[in-house]
C-alpha cells in the first residue's frame, strides 16, 4: 500500500530504524550517514534512509518493468523469515537459509543440483520410492531436505538477476562479490558498521531490529510489484501496435531502381529531346 513520505518517516521512527550499532563498532565510511551519537550508540539520519530507500525503490521498479528479476538475500534470523515472506508476495527469488559459495558464478552446478532436486521429487510422486529399501529411502530423504532447504528460493531463477537486495553485508560478503563480479546491481540494508563502498544503492538503516528489516523489505516488494505492473502494459502496448507491413525483396528492388514512377510521373523510355536552333549572333 502506497503511504506519503511523513507516514513513511513515522513508520521508520517507529520500527527504530535510525538504531545503528555503538560507538566503538562503527565504520568511518559511514560517517556521512550518521547524524550524531546518544548513550554510545550511533543514530542514523533518517534523511539519508529515505533518500537511499526512495532511489531504491525506483531503480528496482524501472529493473522489474524492464524484464529482469530481482534476488531478496538475508540469512540472519531477523531476516530470513520476512525475506521469505515478501519475496514470495511478489513472485521473485530468495535466498533465507545459506549463501551457497558460486550460486551466481557457478550457477551451472547449482542447476544441475536444481534438476537432481526434481528427480528424487519424482521418485516420491510416482510411487517409485516404495521399491527402495528402508535405508535408501532415508538416505534420500535426507538429501532432498537439504538441495530443498538451500535452494528452494532460488527454482525457478533461469538467468542472472538485475538486482540483488541484501540484508547485513557484513554476513552476506560472498553474495555481494559474486554481484560485483558479475556485474549485477546491489541494493542493501546498511547498519553503521558496514562498508557502504562496496555497495551500489546502500539504505542506512538498523539492519539488526526486525520490524526495521520488514518495513524496508516490504517497500522494495511493493516496488516489485508495481514494476510487474508496468511491465505488463508495456506487453499490451505492444500487442495493440499493428505488425509492419513486409515487402518482397522484388518489390523492394523495383522501388530502389524507380524511386520517381508514378501514376503521373514520367514514362520508362522518354522519347529523345530535339536539338534546339542556335540564335543569330
Amino acid at each position: 500500500m502506497a503511504q506519503s513520505q511523513s507516514e513513511l518517516v513515522k513508520a521508520l521512527v517507529d520500527a527504530g530504524v535510525h538504531f545503528g550499532h555503538r560507538v566503538s563498532r562503527w565504520n568511518p565510511k559511514m560517517e556521512p550517514y550518521i547524524s550524531g551519537k546518544r548513550n554510545m550508540i550511533h543514530i542514523i539520519d533518517l534523511r539519508e534512509t529515505l533518500k537511499g530507500l526512495l532511489r531504491a525503490k525506483k531503480l528496482i521498479q524501472q529493473t522489474v518493468a524492464g524484464g529482469k528479476d530481482v534476488l531478496f538475500v538475508g540469512t540472519k534470523r531477523q531476516a530470513m523469515h520476512v525475506v521469505q515472506d515478501e519475496a514470495k508476495r511478489c513472485g521473485m527469488h530468495y535466498v533465507s537459509e545459506r549463501w551457497l559459495g558460486g550460486t551466481l558464478t557457478n550457477f551451472r552446478t547449482i542447476r544441475a543440483r536444481l534438476n537432481r532436486l526434481e528427480e528424487l521429487e519424482s521418485l516420491w510422486e510416482t510411487g517409485k520410492i516404495e521399491s527402495y529399501s528402508k535405508k535408501m529411502k532415508a538416505t534420500l530423504m535426507r538429501e532432498r531436505t537439504k538441495i530443498q532447504t538451500n535452494l528452494e528460493g532460488i527454482r525457478k531463477m533461469e538467468r542472472l538477476p538485475g538486482v540483488m537486495v541484501i540484508v547485513d553485508t557484513r554476513r552476506e560478503h560472498i553474495a555481494v562479490k559474486e554481484a560485483h563480479k558479475l556485474g549485477v546491481k546491489t541494493v542493501a540494508l546498511i547498519d553503521t558498521d558496514s562498508d557502504p563502498d562496496l555497495i551500489d544503492l546502500p539504505i542506512p538503516g538498523n539492519d539488526d531490529a526486525m520490524r526495521a528489516v520488514e518495513l524496508i523489505i516490504k517497500e522494495l516488494a511493493d516496488s516489485v510489484i508495481d514494476g510487474k505492473t508496468g511491465r505488463g502494459e508495456a506487453k499490451g502496448e505492444e500487442a495493440q501496435q499493428p505488425p509492419a507491413r513486409r515487402r518482397s525483396s522484388r518489390a523492394a528492388f523495383r522501388a530502389e531502381e524507380a524511386p520517381g514512377a508514378s501514376a503521373g510521373g514520367p514514362s520508362e523510355n522518354p522519347a529523345p529531346s530535339e536539338p534546339v536552333a542556335a540564335q543569330p549572333a
